[in-house]
């Protein structure tokens, strides 16, 4: 299974993935958001930026997932306290995350920085999420490349 994936710009989520600071990524929800539960190891992550110009930059592999439980407050920041080292969290990120009661934790393997990143076309999805389940990357790739 393919996903989209988008990262924290600000944040230097790719860059970090990229130079390899960075080995796990993380959502989280006051419920059972995706990617809750849909992502597997093995499937394929493509990242896209979150600043509008829908360019999947780099793809990676799920090595590990980690579902939670329903976590308490305290459970939650615990979490990714635990996880830090590898998350690479900037302040913004922990407060958008942490003492959120379902978190999911991915660790990425095969990351690879396209030499020539490709749009998408997320038409077909109506949510505003930031992790799209597109079954495979064809589906909503345009058939451009980027220079």
């Amino acid at each position: 299974m393919d996903h989209v994936v988008y990262l924290d710009y600000k944040a230097k989520e790719l860059y970090n993935l990229s130079i390899g600071k960075k080995t796990m990524i993380m959502r989280g929800a006051m419920g059972r958001k995706v990617p809750y539960e849909r992502a597997k190891v093995g499937d394929e992550l493509y990242f896209v930026e979150n600043k509008g110009d829908l360019l999947v930059k780099a793809k990676g592999i799920i090595k590990e997932v980690f579902f939670s439980d329903k976590l308490s407050r305290e459970e939650s920041f615990a979490l990714i306290d635990l996880y830090q080292n590898k998350l690479v969290l900037n302040t913004a990120l922990k407060k958008r995350f942490a003492g959120k009661r379902y978190i999911t934790l991915i660790t990425i393997s095969d990351f690879i920085m396209f030499d020539k990143p490709f749009m998408i076309d997320k038409s077909d999805y109506s949510n505003m999420d930031d992790w799209l389940i597109v079954k495979e990357i064809e589906n909503v790739r345009r058939s451009q490349e980027v220079a």
